[in-house]
């Protein structure tokens, strides 16, 4: 699925809410049909959950106020999935959870050398969203040349964090030590930019970053 393809899915969903606002039930006042309903709130859920996970405040928001057939429930929903088109319309989508293929990379890094060309403001949220994707692609290698992604803390499993992927993946000479090296600069510099420590690097240094990815994951495809 590529950007421009997720963009129309979340309009074709608020397009959806307002059919579902549409219709009533006979049963029961202010309220629409258990079926369109459900429809739309399955669907929302399975796209927010898709695009940005379980854990991100706009999925979690939605599952907890857009739960009964009452029609307000559907008009907040619509809200929340307006919000959800403000956050992509802006470019800022940093997780990239079940956006795998080639396209949708070259989508993110696109992405993030317009922001960069926009100016110095731009460099932090550039350096998330680069970073995002090589993390990405790290796991999308364990998972081509069979190294677990996960790992067992208190009886559940819990995602390796990205440096450790890479030692496992430099450990089996899926790459070389001087790409392992690079890769442990570029997520140290994604991670000063995820906690706000802004002036630790400069917009040249995610040019840099944004190339060497660029190349890496072009290689290692």
């Amino acid at each position: 699925m590529k950007i421009e393809e997720i963009k129309r899915r979340v309009d074709e969903l608020i397009n959806l809410a307002g059919q579902v606002l549409t219709t009533r039930s006979r049963n029961m006042e202010n309220c629409v049909l258990p079926e369109s309903f459900y429809e739309f709130r399955s669907s929302s859920l399975s796209f927010i959950n898709n695009t940005f996970g379980k854990d991100h405040p706009f999925y979690k928001e939605f599952d907890k106020t857009v739960h009964e057939i009452y029609i307000a429930h559907v008009e907040k929903g619509r809200g929340i999935l307006k919000a959800v088109k403000q956050e992509i319309d802006g470019g800022w989508i940093f997780t990239v959870k079940g956006l795998v293929s080639a396209e949708i990379f070259s989508d993110f890094l696109e992405m993030s050398e317009y922001l960069l060309k926009e100016g110095h403001g731009y460099k932090d949220a550039s350096a998330v969203m680069i970073g995002s994707v090589l993390e990405e692609h790290l796991r999308q290698l364990c998972n081509k040349n069979s190294i677990p992604v996960e790992i067992t803390k208190d009886g559940k499993p819990v995602p390796k964090k990205a440096d450790l992927l890479n030692s496992e993946l430099g450990a089996a000479d899926i790459y070389n030590k001087l790409d392992q090296k690079s890769i442990t600069s570029w997520l140290d510099l994604r991670n000063k930019a995820a906690h706000g420590k802004y002036t630790e690097y400069t917009k040249e240094q995610v040019e840099l970053m944004y190339q060497g990815v660029s190349n890496f994951i072009s290689r290692t495809t």
